[in-house]
């Protein structure tokens, strides 16, 4: 893909969130700070334009690195891991999908990871909007329970909140990258 599209692209992706998810007001965040402004992704990934923006976009950062899946922290991970698997099959190289759980499930299978997760594989982790990067940590730490030899390329992000999340995937040795930095929709 050419750069000129991939930039049209992600200014598109911009101006969904912007429109779509990005609200002023009282908040109070999964990391338990409060924020004058919230950003809601999933009327974003969950629209029709948006999941196939981000799916491109995505599939574009992560192409190169070698993964066999992608998966993240239900729900905001949810319709962008779909966005991902839908846009690998496309292209032809399919790659499965996997889903966090916040806690064990206490019935069925009692799993707390459902989907595509062998112990052998190589993956990356998407998150909607960063902030502390908490909720990830915490994925990761599923992950390394179920399986101690799963490789984690990668923790990708829509949108970094500027709060310390590089810092904690830097602390635990696995490279990050946002799309956005929050600063962008402040400005405007």
């Amino acid at each position: 893909m050419s750069s000129a599209a991939k930039s049209t692209r992600t200014q598109e992706l911009f101006e969904l969130l912007k429109a779509l998810s990005f609200k002023r007001g009282n908040f109070t965040l999964a990391s338990g700070q409060k924020s004058e402004y919230y950003l809601d992704c999933r009327m974003t990934t969950l629209s029709a334009r948006g999941s196939l923006l981000i799916g491109k976009l995505l599939y574009d950062h992560i192409r190169d690195l070698q993964v066999d899946a992608v998966g993240g922290m239900s729900m905001g991970a949810d319709p962008i891991v779909t966005a991902l698997t839908y846009r690998s099959a496309v292209l032809g190289h399919s790659l499965n999908g996997f889903l966090i759980r916040k806690e064990t499930k206490g019935h069925g299978t009692g799993r707390q990871i459902e989907g595509h997760l062998q112990p052998w594989m190589r993956v990356v982790l998407v998150e909607d909007v960063v902030t502390t990067g908490g909720s990830t940590l915490k994925a990761i730490e599923a992950i390394r329970r179920f399986s101690p030899d799963v490789t984690i390329a990668k923790v990708i992000a829509l949108v970094d909140r500027q709060a310390g999340g590089n810092e904690t995937f830097k602390r635990q040795g696995i490279p990050y990258q946002s799309l956005f930095a929050i600063d962008a929709f402040l400005q405007e």
